[in-house]
């Protein structure tokens, strides 16, 4: 019986740093106000620690772990709350995405205004899409020579 995916050293290591993979990306969108990154460069951090896990693991028993119709509707909901952000922002001053919570202090966590929710939906939107595409391109199967 063949085992899919890699060695049992690999799946092991990939199964402890994936935590941090998750952490850094976490850390990259959480401060993508006060550091260069943000919700962009976050998400595909975010992407690369679950696509980790489906090469060291391969397709099915990622498909087993990773429930892919709940991904699908979480990455479609990030991008709706940010269009309600959006348009929120259009009612109420007539320009699209118009910061509508205080803008805080310079050099805070807490701060910014929306900019660190729309660097969260942005993160969501985009490492989710990058692992579902990349998922979507593992299950094809070419023949040799197309």
């Amino acid at each position: 019986m063949k085992q899919e995916g890699m060695t049992l050293i690999v799946k092991t290591i990939s199964r402890i740093i994936v935590w941090m993979i998750f952490l850094y990306g976490a850390y990259i969108i959480l401060h993508g106000h006060l550091t260069p990154g943000g919700g962009f460069a976050g998400g595909v951090v975010l992407a690369l620690g679950f696509l980790s896990i489906l090469i060291a693991y391969g397709k099915e028993q990622t498909m087993k772990w990773l429930n892919l119709k709940f991904l699908e509707e979480f990455e479609a909901t990030s991008i709706l709350l940010f269009m309600i952000l959006g348009i929120a922002g259009l009612l109420i001053s007539g320009t699209f995405l118009l910061n509508m919570l205080s803008p805080g202090t310079h050099f805070r966590l807490i701060s910014a205004g929306q900019i660190p929710i729309l660097n969260i939906l942005i993160g969501i939107k985009v490492g989710v899409s990058l692992f579902l595409v990349v998922f979507a391109l593992s299950q094809l199967k070419l023949e040799k020579g197309e």
